[in-house]
């Protein structure tokens, strides 16, 4: 609402030189571009072991005394859209920074788009990765103009000046702040944003590398309703192309799930509570055992619900379409607005 994509994202084209493996170029042949599957905007890796773009084998992250991932085991496949959703402390920002090779296990296995972390230089894998979080939107300078922002993106840099960018790359940074609506900002220092234009804008750069792997650790955190929504919509849209990048997006409330999403891992304590088909794994009992609360499910025009059945203490509740337990969601008069606890 409010923000419309403009046509297909379409990646754009590397020179020969710059010709790295995954991103539609091969290493051989003076950097040809590979062929992409009809109707895909977005270029995929062809060179991928059974589609399997992100592969954790047995990880263990342990910080002094403290296991803050244990055991995890998870699979991650193109055209894959994963929501990772778990209580404060349960690790998945720690899950987000260690597929975005920013940490290193303390023991297990990590793949990310074929390669194996500790065999590969990370900082060539990471230009193929499109990443934002907090930490990075910190990083970033405020005086930094907005086109700098998302064009530095194609070399995971956080400045402009440690590369050159020709006059296409400038052309595809407007393109993509344009389809996030955001094309106004191109000439704003980065600092003078609202907090969900900033979020449109690193978004926009993520996407800047053409990447195989969309990781995105809460991108709506501090939005307000408004902010949050156009937010989602455009993760959605973005969802619903079927040659875009696989996704994952780290979130505290179902309600921030896009339309679109096929998968959702959930983590309690470290370790995997569930992962799976959405369907499958966002039921009542499975989110309930994960928060230790009592939480009940909705799931209407693909955007889930959740709520705490003891809200609706006297207050009536009329049947809803694909029911996830057993009650409906809080009216407004029953005491509460019906904002989910997750």
């Amino acid at each position: 609402p409010g923000v419309r994509l403009r046509g297909p994202l379409r990646p754009a084209p590397l020179p020969p030189s710059r010709a790295v493996r995954g991103l539609g170029h091969h290493e051989d042949g003076g950097g040809a571009p590979s062929r992409k599957q009809p109707g895909a905007s977005f270029v995929q890796c062809s060179r991928m072991r059974d589609d399997l773009v992100l592969a954790l084998s047995g990880v263990d992250l342990i910080r002094g005394e403290r296991a803050i991932l244990r055991g995890v085991d998870w699979r991650v496949r193109r055209g894959e859209r994963w929501a990772v959703l778990g209580p404060n402390g349960s690790g998945k920002t720690t899950l987000c920074r260690l597929a975005s090779l920013y940490v290193h296990p303390s023991r297990g296995t990590i793949e990310v788009l074929g390669e194996r972390l500790g065999r590969t230089d990370v900082r060539e894998l990471r230009r193929r990765l499109g990443i934002t979080s907090a930490a990075l939107a910190d990083m970033l300078r405020p005086a930094l103009r907005v086109e700098d922002v998302v064009v530095t993106g194609k070399h995971a840099a956080l400045a402009p000046w440690w590369h050159k960018y020709s006059a296409a790359d400038r052309t595809r940074a407007r393109e993509l702040l344009q389809r996030f609506g955001c094309a106004a900002l191109a000439d704003a220092g980065f600092g003078t944003l609202s907090s969900g234009e900033r979020q449109r804008v690193l978004l926009a750069r993520t996407l800047m590398n053409d990447p195989a792997l969309w990781l995105l650790d809460e991108p709506t955190a501090g939005l307000d309703l408004g902010g949050r929504e156009q937010l989602v919509a455009l993760l959605g849209a973005v969802a619903a192309d079927p040659g875009a990048p696989a996704t994952v997006l780290v979130t505290h409330h179902v309600e921030e799930i896009p339309r679109g999403f096929t998968h959702a891992l959930l983590l309690r304590s470290g370790g995997v509570h569930a992962a799976g088909p959405i369907e499958e794994t966002l039921t009542a009992e499975r989110v309930s055992t994960c928060f230790g609360v009592p939480i009940e499910l909705d799931r209407r025009d693909g955007r889930w619900l959740a709520w705490q059945p003891h809200l609706m203490e006297g207050a009536h509740s009329a049947p809803r379409r694909e029911r996830r337990g057993a009650q409906g969601p809080p009216q407004a008069d029953a005491g509460g607005l019906g904002r989910s606890p997750i």
